[in-house]
């Protein structure tokens, strides 16, 4: 995939991320729901980030095994050494949630609904049956559209939670930044046909569009009280 591909890919996001960018808006809107939405938040993306380090070991693996395919060993490393970078960033969240009043038992014990196993399980099935390049799309949503500088701190004085209770916000908006330059430099560099493009590209656009709906999701869940946020 040539730098004028990645162009590409990103100028296709480019038109359908505004999809996420308005959900998460309505996530954290000023309001007095807002400390119960960012519970919820954490909750959510504990289910969708514990599975981060579990689908690129496994699509490492299926890499490995995946015999004269030029993609397969520099899509393996990156793999591997990406997950060592995500490694205990669910941790973090049942941290935040302990520090925002949020027992962490109520983050690994709840079952994932069926909108987080949507986003997710997509790319469990297409790293099985079809290519684990696939991954590149979905890492490519989630850390491009990483919390914006500055949130962490907004979210502290408008819920009255402790600061404490944004760690995973502040560390993701300074860290996938850098992890996003790093994975245009990865697809750049990949020899991809066009199937392995296309995947790439279908993979990203189903991401964008089941984060959209897991904001949109959180923004519209009844609050404890029976009341919209």
């Amino acid at each position: 995939m040539s730098p004028s591909a990645v162009a590409r890919l990103r100028l296709e996001l480019s038109l359908v991320q505004p999809m996420v960018r308005t959900a998460a808006a309505r996530v954290w809107r000023s309001d007095a729901g807002l400390p119960d939405r960012y519970r919820a938040y954490l909750c959510a993306m504990h289910q969708v980030i514990r599975a981060s380090v579990p689908l690129m070991e496994r699509a490492a693996a299926r890499c490995e095994a995946l015999v004269d395919d030029p993609v397969a060993p520099p899509l393996a490393r990156y793999l591997r050494a990406h997950a060592e970078q995500e490694r205990g960033h669910d941790d973090w969240l049942l941290t935040d949630a302990a520090a925002s009043g949020t027992p962490p038992g109520e983050l690994t014990d709840a079952a994932p609904p069926a909108h987080v196993a949507a986003l997710v399980g997509a790319q469990y099935y297409w790293i099985e049956h079809s290519h684990p390049v696939a991954l590149l799309g979905y890492i490519a949503v989630l850390e491009g559209n990483a919390p914006a500088p500055g949130l962490a701190d907004r979210l502290a004085r408008e819920t009255g939670l402790p600061p404490a209770a944004f760690e995973a916000v502040r560390l993701h908006a300074d860290l996938d930044d850098g992890h996003s330059a790093d994975l245009d430099r990865l697809i750049g560099r990949l020899p991809l046909d066009p199937a392995q493009r296309s995947l790439v590209a279908v993979s990203a656009l189903h991401t964008v569009a089941a984060l959209a709906e897991l904001f949109d999701r959180i923004a519209t869940a009844p609050t404890p009280t029976g009341e919209r946020p």
